[in-house]
C-alpha cells in the first residue's frame, strides 16, 4: 500500500508538466455542457442507487425536520424599532424577508410582516432566486437594496425595494448580475463595484472599479473614483453615515491578507490610513482600529505582535500621531476572535485555548478601562461558543449574544453593556432540543503533532460506549478561519443520536491562535495542517474511541483540499471520507472561476518555485492506482462560482478509471454553499451521513 511517506518524499513522487498536460478529464471543466451534465446526471444517479433505501430517506426527513422547523431561532437585525429576518421552512421553499417589532419578537408567536416573498418572486418571474441579503437606507429607512443570486452562485444582481409600498422602485438602483455589490451613500447616490465590462474586473473576477452611481443614470456613464489593478483581489466603498462622522472609504484589496483603506475626500482625493497592509483597519466615531497580521514597531515605537488590537483617535494619526493604545495583546494561548463596537463601548470575544471569554472596553478621557464578562453571566455553559454583535452602533449600546454548544441549543438574546461590563440582559429566544443530548460528553484535548505543536480538538463522544465506535472527523484549517463548538440538530439527529462520536480539530492554517496559527501553514508549509488533522486522527484511535476501519473525515471547500490530502497521504488512518466543494486540482486551480484569489493562501502553479511545493499537496496529482485508498464520497454544485465543480467530477473521473470505491454528486444548484433550499440541503446532508453509516459500521 502507498503510504505518506513513500508518496510524497522522493523527489520523482509528483507529477511532471507532461503529465499534467495529458489530463484525459479536463473536458469536465466545462461547468454547463451537454456531455458534461450528462456525465453528472449519470454520477448522480449512481449515487442515489448506491445510497438510497430507507436510511437515505429517514435520515433526509429527519434533517429536513430540523431545517423546516417553525421553533428555530429566527435571528434578527435591527433598523430603527423594527426587527429584520429572512426566514426558510416547509411553506417557504426559497425563503421571505420580513419584519416585527421587538414587543412581538419577545412573544412566542411573533406577527411577522412579509416584505419579500422570494417563492413568488420565483414562479412570477421563471428563475430560482437565492438570498443574498439586504441593505436598509438609514436614517429614513424607507429603502433598501436587495441582492438576489440566481441558483446560490456568488453573482448576484442588485434591486432598490420601496419599503413603503413593498414594490420594486421604478426608476431604483439595478445591478446586472455579476460579483460586487452597491452600497447607499444617500437616497439618490450610492457606491457600485461591479463588472461593467472590459477592464473592470481583475483576474480573480471580483470587482476592479469602484464607480459613485446617481439615481437616473445609467450604471456604464457613471464616473469612476476609485480603480485598482488588474492583478488585485477586488476594490470597495462605503460610505460611514455616523452622525457627526460622516466619511467615505475605499478598500483596495490586493489579495486576501492585504489591502489598502483610502479616505476619499470630497474633491475624490485619497488618503491613505498608513498602516500595514497586512492589517485589518476599522473606523467609529472618532476611533481608529488597528489589527496586526504582523508585528509593527510605527515610527520605530514599540513593537507590537500579530495579532495585537490597537487604537488611536483618527484625527490625531492623520495628523501623524502613533502612540496607539493596545487594546488586545495576544499571548501563546490566546487570539482575538471577534470585536464589536455599541455606541460607547468596544466589546471583545477572546479565544484561550479555542475557549470563550469576553471583555467590555471603554475609552474615556484618562484611557481604556477593561471589564472582564465571565461567559456563564451571558448563560454560556463550559465548553460552547459565546457570539456577540451591535444592535445598533450609532445609537445603542445594546448587543445581541448568541450561545451555543455541541449539545446545548443555541439561545438568543439582549445585552447592555456599560463601563462596569453587562449591567442588562434578556434571553429572547431559545431553540428546540432536536435529540437526546444527555447520552453524550464533550471533552477538549490536546494532541502533539509531527513538529512537536501541540493542537487542540473537541470530543463529543456516547458516555457509556463500551468500546470503539464510528466516529466523524471534521477540519478546515485555512484562511485565518477558526472553529469552535456549536450545536446543530442535524448533526445530532444523524449521527449523534445513531451512537456515533464526533471530533472538531483545530488545526494550524484556522485563526484559533491568531495569525500565528494560520501563517505557519500557508504555501510551501501547508503540509503543517495535514499532519495536524493526521495526528488527531491517531490520538482518536489511541484513545480507544475509535479504530481505523470506523473513523470517518469530513470537510468542505478548502476543507475538502484538506480531505483529499487525507485520502491521498494518509489512507491507512480512515475507513471513510467526505469531500465537499472541494478543491483537488492545485495545479489549474488558479485559473478557474476565483482560483486566482486564493495565490496567497496557496501559491501560484503557473510560478515554477511555488508548483513544486504545490505539487506535494495537489490530491488529484498524487492519486495512485496502487494505493489502498478508503471509500470517497464527493459532493458538489454545478451553480459555484467560487470553488470550480471541475475539481470534483475529474477527481471522481480518474477515481472511476482506476476502479475505486468513489461516489460521486452533484447538486444543480446550491452555489459554494452546495444547496439553495432545505430540502436540497436536507438531501445533500443525508447523502453524506448515510455514506459514512454504510462504510463505517
Amino acid at each position: 500500500m502507498t503510504t505518506h511517506e513513500d508518496a510524497l518524499t522522493p523527489a520523482d513522487a509528483a507529477p511532471t508538466d507532461a503529465d499534467v498536460a495529458a489530463d484525459p478529464h479536463v473536458w469536465l471543466e466545462d461547468v454547463e455542457g451537454d456531455a458534461q451534465l450528462a456525465w453528472v446526471r449519470e454520477r448522480n444517479d449512481e449515487a442515489l442507487a448506491a445510497l438510497g433505501g430507507d436510511l437515505l430517506d429517514t435520515i433526509r426527513g429527519e434533517v429536513l425536520e430540523v431545517l423546516d422547523s417553525r421553533d428555530r431561532i429566527p435571528v434578527v437585525s435591527q433598523a430603527g424599532d423594527r426587527l429584520y429576518n429572512f426566514w426558510q421552512d416547509a411553506d417557504h421553499e426559497r425563503g421571505v424577508w420580513r419584519r416585527t417589532t421587538l414587543e412581538s419578537y419577545r412573544t412566542d408567536d411573533p406577527e411577522w410582516e412579509v416584505l419579500l416573498d422570494l417563492d413568488a418572486l420565483s414562479e412570477a418571474e421563471g428563475v430560482q432566486w437565492v438570498w443574498h441579503g439586504a441593505s436598509i437606507l438609514r436614517p429614513d429607512l424607507r429603502r433598501a437594496l436587495v441582492n438576489l443570486s440566481r441558483g446560490g452562485s456568488d453573482a448576484d444582481t442588485t434591486r432598490e425595494l420601496d419599503l413603503t409600498t413593498l414594490t420594486w422602485v421604478e426608476d431604483g438602483f439595478v445591478r446586472p448580475e455579476a460579483k460586487g455589490g452597491v452600497s447607499w451613500v444617500d437616497e439618490s447616490t450610492t457606491f457600485v463595484a461591479t463588472d461593467t465590462g472590459e477592464g473592470s474586473t481583475t483576474s480573480s473576477g471580483y470587482p476592479r472599479q469602484v464607480r459613485r452611481w446617481r439615481r437616473g443614470t445609467a450604471l456604464t456613464d457613471a464616473p469612476v473614483v476609485f480603480e485598482g489593478e488588474v492583478e488585485d483581489l477586488s476594490v470597495s466603498a462605503f460610505h460611514d453615515r455616523t452622525p457627526g462622522f460622516e466619511r467615505d472609504l475605499v478598500v483596495r484589496a490586493t489579495d486576501f491578507y492585504h489591502q489598502e483603506v483610502f479616505l476619499l475626500g470630497a474633491d475624490d482625493s485619497l488618503t491613505r490610513i498608513d498602516v500595514p497592509t497586512s492589517a485589518e483597519v476599522g473606523v467609529h466615531r472618532e476611533w481608529l482600529l488597528v489589527e496586526l497580521r504582523e508585528e509593527w514597531a510605527p515610527d520605530g515605537g514599540p513593537v507590537h505582535p500579530a495579532g495585537a488590537l490597537l487604537a488611536v483617535r483618527l484625527d490625531d494619526f492623520l495628523a501623524g500621531d502613533r502612540s496607539f493604545e493596545v487594546l488586545f495583546a495576544p499571548t501563546p494561548t490566546s487570539s482575538l476572535a471577534g470585536a464589536t463596537w455599541t455606541r460607547s463601548h468596544l466589546a471583545l470575544t477572546v479565544l484561550e485555548d479555542v475557549t470563550d471569554r469576553v471583555q467590555v472596553l471603554t475609552p474615556g478621557p484618562d484611557g481604556w478601562t477593561r471589564v472582564d464578562v465571565a461567559p456563564a453571566d451571558l448563560g454560556a455553559p463550559d465548553l460552547t461558543t459565546v457570539a456577540l454583535r451591535a444592535v445598533d452602533a450609532d445609537e445603542s449600546d445594546d448587543v445581541w449574544f448568541t450561545v451555543t454548544g455541541f449539545l446545548t441549543p443555541s439561545t438568543f438574546g439582549r445585552a447592555t453593556l456599560s463601563a462596569d461590563g453587562v449591567v442588562a440582559q434578556e434571553h429572547l429566544k431559545a431553540a428546540p432540543s432536536f435529540f437526546d443530548a444527555s447520552t453524550h460528553e464533550v471533552s477538549q484535548h490536546m494532541v502533539t503533532s509531527d513538529d512537536g505543536t501541540r493542537v487542540p480538538y473537541f470530543l463529543v463522544r456516547p458516555r457509556d460506549a463500551a468500546g470503539p465506535v464510528p466516529t466523524l472527523l471534521y477540519g478546515y484549517g485555512g484562511f485565518e478561519i477558526s472553529l469552535r463548538p456549536s450545536y446543530s440538530g442535524t448533526l445530532g439527529r444523524a449521527w449523534l443520536a445513531r451512537g456515533g462520536a464526533y471530533a472538531l480539530a483545530n488545526i494550524r492554517g484556522g485563526g484559533e491562535y491568531g495569525p500565528r496559527w494560520h501563517q505557519t501553514a500557508l504555501r510551501e508549509n501547508r503540509h503543517r495542517a495535514y499532519e495536524d488533522f493526521a495526528a488527531v486522527a491517531r490520538d482518536l484511535v489511541g484513545r480507544g474511541v475509535t479504530t481505523p476501519e470506523r473513523l470517518g473525515a469530513q470537510g468542505g471547500s478548502n476543507g475538502g483540499l484538506l480531505m483529499g490530502n487525507m485520502y491521498v497521504r494518509y489512507p491507512e488512518l480512515f475507513g471513510a471520507i467526505v469531500c465537499q466543494v472541494p478543491l483537488l486540482d492545485m495545479r489549474r486551480y488558479s485559473r478557474l472561476l476565483a482560483g486566482a484569489s486564493w495565490v496567497a493562501e496557496y501559491g501560484d502553479p503557473d510560478v515554477p518555485a511555488d508548483w513544486e511545493f504545490l505539487r506535494r499537496y495537489s490530491p488529484y496529482q498524487l492519486v495512485r492506482d496502487e494505493a489502498d485508498h478508503p471509500p470517497l464520497l464527493l459532493t458538489t454544485s454545478t451553480r459555484d462560482d467560487r470553488v470550480h465543480p471541475g475539481h470534483a467530477r475529474k477527481m471522481a473521473a480518474l477515481l472511476r478509471d482506476l476502479g475505486k470505491d468513489v461516489t460521486s454528486y452533484e447538486n444543480i444548484e446550491g452555489g459554494h454553499g452546495g444547496a439553495s433550499t432545505n430540502a436540497q440541503a436536507a438531501l445533500m446532508s443525508a447523502l453524506a451521513y448515510t455514506f459514512l453509516w454504510q462504510r463505517l459500521r
